[in-house]
């Protein structure tokens, strides 16, 4: 028996060009919240620091109000949190994506499964 075809929906909101929040920048936010500061949470998701300043650069920049906040360095180290509104779209976000997770169950997806292979060939000539 042949696995069935797999349909992978993601979700991006879009703010001008930019992407405001996508799957992994929600799973940056929950490192950030995990771990409580970008570095870590950088390194819990095998990011550079500079990758997720970026990605957190962009999110506070494409929101009506930072969605995390940093308190600088000192000898107890530096930090980073979720402000309020950070928590309430990640929240909408996840509830956005579970809402959505069973939409591909539907005729069009069996037809599609049925007519995808399960891998790929070797070549186009097979």
């Amino acid at each position: 028996m042949t696995a069935p075809a797999t349909i992978k929906l993601k979700i991006q909101l879009y703010c001008g060009d930019e992407i405001a929040m996508g799957p992994g920048k929600a799973d940056l936010l929950d490192a950030i919240r995990a771990h409580g500061s970008i570095s870590a949470a950088g390194r819990a998701m095998d990011m550079s620091y500079r990758r997720a300043w970026l990605l957190v650069d962009v999110m506070n920049r494409c929101w009506t109000g930072p969605l995390v906040e940093t308190s600088p360095g000192s000898s107890h180290g530096g930090g980073a949190r979720l402000t309020p509104l950070g928590e309430r779209v990640l929240a909408h976000y996840r509830s956005l994506q579970a809402r959505l997770s069973g939409a591909s169950d539907c005729p069009d997806e069996a037809a599609l499964a049925a007519a995808m292979l399960p891998a790929p060939r070797k070549s186009q000539k097979e």
